[in-house]
């Protein structure tokens, strides 16, 4: 598959299509410029981060500092070679070193940082269940958070304790378990799976492209950071990259063969790893119909695309069918619960609108369904106008999350490498002849008009939802009454809160059970405890509550540190928030 040519007959080569080939005269052609260039970037990319990980293994990893700093002697030595060796084939070959340059920059932060962050203690944890015979779904295991192990805050006041992925993270870190008692065998198993997806990337691309697969699976500090956390997205990652490579080829002239089987058994196994690649599914397979319907018809086509959703859906029902049997429920709640668990809002998209710049929203429930319209309307567009829109199929998914109540940008960058293989090897000839429904509005003589217009129609849904979201004003009046401050002592101030008392009234038309916590600067702290006040707040209504910091008192940040108690509300979703910052320094003088 590595070695398939990227030119057919009668179309001109892409640019991707050029390749260390020997010229005519038999000696190795002079290497591009551009090629150089990007072993450069990719050589320059393996310094970002490099240097906190040296600093930390020069105090007690003396091997490992050692390997890091000839690794910087490799760095150094491949970007005067980027620049200075003939041929194509001595630049391959440099191309080679900075791949195993990142791959040991890589292993090396793995050692220094290998415990991971909560989806890895939740896998690791999930695999001794399975090894031990104990239910993996539908169980709380609240004792793998804290010290240092983030929570997951729901809108209904309380944490996810839970494993929420499929099934093949766990099965895979079952052998691993001996690595240790904390996240260690699931960081293992997402590092070694970045490793393996950017080997497989590097050799499946055309040679001169090889450094862009270093740079952007191993260079930039982000994806190696996400395996060491345990990231089960990095598995499903390694898995879709030999589905991506080239797939606009997958069943040409009606044969899968046995490359196409095992591209479509990794798609299943992807699936099987996480939810991602569920989202980029329907794209593929919709954009493989077309190519395949303009090339075959669309009987051949169908016949196609069913051999390719066959294969995928048999191999994710194996991987899953242990905890079809066993625990078919719980199992069934589990794979879908990043979807239903109400996780409170966060992220990097335009949910900050509610959550930073005003003072938050009785509608957050419309980010939801903003998201899930846009993602219908998306893959429409992208079915319709397929030609255009077929090098984009591994972008265009991810455009939905923007809208997300959960927008966080790890769901963008984990799939990046999957952007650059398909603008490498799904370049925009290879959908030329691709099917396009027409129906007869947009078949008509104003086609162009018509078309604007289809487009523009598929996504009105979407930003519609999304601006009565943001549009939503805070339920809940909130004002902060009394601050009880920590006993002081005869050597300090008081400068904390042990106690904070709130006149809270519901402006809205629905009874609402509050949340409440203070935030500081970005993300979310732990819930407060109500010690005194209503569970419920009637419509139009007013309380007093009494609230108590999580640990027993809250320690005032920085003076240029903004402080919000926010409210959150799980029926309906709702935030209301305000700045107590001034109130609190006050009350603390």
């Amino acid at each position: 598959m590595a070695d398939t040519p990227l030119v057919t007959p009668g179309r001109t080569p892409h640019p991707a299509d050029s390749s260390t080939s020997a010229t005519s005269n038999g000696s190795a052609p002079p290497a591009p410029q551009w090629h150089r260039v990007l072993t450069l970037l990719a050589t320059v990319s393996l310094f970002i981060g490099t240097r906190t990980i040296w600093t930390q293994a020069a105090s007690h990893r003396l091997l490992v500092a050692a390997a890091i700093s000839l690794c910087y002697a490799s760095i150094l030595v491949c970007g005067v070679l980027a620049l200075t060796v003939r041929r194509s084939r001595s630049l391959a070959r440099v191309d080679l070193t900075v791949l195993l340059t990142a791959v040991t920059l890589v292993l090396c932060a793995w050692v220094m940082n290998p415990h991971g962050n909560d989806e890895a203690a939740l896998t690791a944890q999930a695999a001794r269940a399975l090894v031990d015979g104990d239910p993996v779904y539908g169980q709380p295991w609240p004792w793998l958070f804290g010290h240092g192990i983030a929570l997951t805050p729901t809108m209904h006041g309380g944490y996810d304790y839970t494993y929420g992925y499929p099934p093949l993270a766990p099965l895979l870190t079952a052998p691993l378990l001996w690595l240790g008692h904390d996240g260690a065998p699931a960081t293992a198993l997402a590092t070694g799976a970045l490793v393996v997806g950017a080997v497989l990337l590097w050799r499946l691309l055309p040679t001169p492209w090889r450094p862009t697969a270093t740079m952007v699976c191993l260079g930039f500090s982000f994806l190696p950071m996400c395996g060491r956390q345990g990231y089960p997205a990095i598995l499903a990652l390694a898995l879709l990259i030999p589905v991506v490579v080239r797939w606009p080829r997958i069943g040409r002239g009606g044969r899968l063969g046995g490359a196409g089987i095992a591209r479509a058994a990794c798609l299943g196994a992807a699936c099987a790893a996480q939810q991602l690649p569920w989202f980029v599914t329907p794209f593929l397979l919709a954009g493989l119909y077309a190519v395949r319907r303009g090339e075959l018809g669309p009987r051949a086509a169908a016949g196609v695309l069913l051999r390719v959703a066959g294969v995928a859906t048999a191999v994710w029902l194996l991987i899953n069918a242990y905890f079809i049997v066993t625990e078919p429920r719980t199992w069934l709640d589990g794979i879908v619960l990043p979807l239903t668990q109400d996780a409170v809002i966060h992220g990097q998209g335009l949910v900050d609108v509610s959550l930073y710049f005003t003072d938050g929203s009785d509608r957050l429930d419309w980010y939801g369904h903003a998201s899930k319209l846009l993602a219908a309307g998306l893959l429409a567009l992208f079915v319709l106008f397929v030609r255009r829109l077929g090098p984009a199929a591994t972008v265009l998914p991810w455009c939905a999350f923007f809208l997300a109540t959960r927008s966080q940008d790890g769901y963008y960058l984990s799939m990046t490498p999957l952007w650059l293989a398909s603008a490498v090897t799904a370049p925009p000839a290879e959908f030329a002849g691709a099917w396009q429904p027409r129906p007869r509005p947009l078949a008509g003589v104003h086609r162009r008009p018509a078309r604007i217009a289809a487009a523009v129609l598929v996504v009105v849904p979407a930003l519609a939802s999304a601006t009565t979201a943001a549009t939503g004003t805070p339920p809940l009046d909130m004002r902060v009454t009394s601050v009880r401050r920590t006993a002081p002592t005869p050597t300090r101030t008081p400068t904390a809160v042990s106690l904070l008392t709130l006149q809270v009234e519901n402006t809205g038309d629905d009874a609402l059970v509050p949340h409440f916590t203070l935030t500081t600067g970005q993300g979310m702290a732990p819930y407060w405890t109500i010690a005194r006040g209503p569970r419920t707040l009637p419509a139009h209504t007013t309380a007093v509550y009494e609230l108590r910091p999580p640990s027993g008192k809250f320690h005032l940040p920085r003076a240029n540190v903004r402080i919000r108690l926010r409210a959150f509300t799980g029926t309906p979703q709702t935030l209301s928030s305000t700045d107590v910052s001034n109130t609190l320094r006050t009350a603390l003088r």
